[in-house]
């Protein structure tokens, strides 16, 4: 009876350390279910907030000009761009890249129309969202074209930039036809990549720029040394004549003098009486 009983407690004690560790173990879990359930809510939040930036033109277009801004700093130099330029039609253009003739300064403009975009993605008129969109990509490079080409003033072309590669890709895969239209209106529709590798070939040509300047600037320093060379060389051609002339007057100076010392010793040499013969017979 008590072999029994010892071994019933023997068991109730190990389902009591069973029930302990399962009861740990099922805390653990549900601390972590906690804490991804705290994860979940913070990443729908900032969904939320991302959408709500999205879904805001103003917000959008300063997430646009974000990414714009990093990217142009990140690949020119200072003096390669201006932000927010004021060109001579009175229209601002979001960043001016300082390109010299040829092609000229490239406007860049980062305010793409996104909203037909969202409902196109999961509306239930996607067709009519598909046209809205085609309208407003169009109306946009009609405003680009209107107002940053400006014969003289900048280049033949301008940038816009769609601060997303997936936007970027669809419109080149399901709309070629309107990118190409943009194209041939000068309007060059580039995404973060795109504008990433066109960046470095106009820091190429920055710098290719300056060399030229550089090397215009030391050519018109070499021309000035060569001119005050040429008029040194003159001057010194007049010194040397003028030393000469004063050589000789110098010369003639001293033959002048030699003379006119030596007439005075023939002078002194002269025995003249100091009385004359009429006056001594008085």
């Amino acid at each position: 009876m008590r072999d029994q009983e010892r071994a019933l407690a023997s068991q109730l004690d190990a389902a009591a350390q069973r029930t302990q560790e399962t009861a740990g173990a099922i805390q653990q879990r549900l601390a972590v279910i906690d804490a991804a359930r705290s994860n979940i809510e913070a990443l729908g939040s900032q969904v939320t907030s991302l959408a709500a930036v999205l879904g805001n033109k103003q917000a959008r277009g300063a997430l646009g000009e974000v990414q714009l801004r990093d990217l142009i700093e990140d690949r020119l130099p200072a003096a390669g761009f201006s932000w927010q330029h004021t060109l001579s039609n009175g229209t601002r253009c979001d960043c001016l890249v300082l390109l010299p003739f040829p092609p000229g300064p490239i406007a860049v403009d980062s305010k793409f129309p996104l909203e037909a975009w969202a409902a196109m993605q999961d509306g239930p008129a996607r067709d009519a969202a598909r046209r809205r969109f085609v309208a407003d990509i169009r109306r946009h490079v009609t405003d680009i074209e209107g107002k940053y080409l400006i014969p003289g003033e900048t280049a033949e072309g301008a940038l816009m930039f769609v601060p997303s590669e997936a936007i970027h890709a669809a419109l080149h895969a399901d709309f070629a036809d309107l990118v190409a239209e943009a194209a041939r209106r000068h309007v060059h529709i580039v995404g973060p990549s795109t504008l990433w590798a066109v960046l470095n070939t106009m820091r190429g040509l920055l710098r290719d720029a300056r060399l030229q300047s550089e090397a215009r600037r030391i050519r018109s320093e070499v021309e000035k040394l060569a001119e005050e060379t040429s008029r040194l060389e003159r001057r010194v051609g007049a010194l040397r004549g003028h030393y000469a002339a004063m050589a000789q007057d110098m010369r003639e100076i001293e033959t002048s003098a030699g003379r006119i010392a030596a007439r005075g010793e023939a002078i002194r040499a002269l025995d003249i009486p100091d009385e004359t013969p009429a006056k001594a017979a008085e």
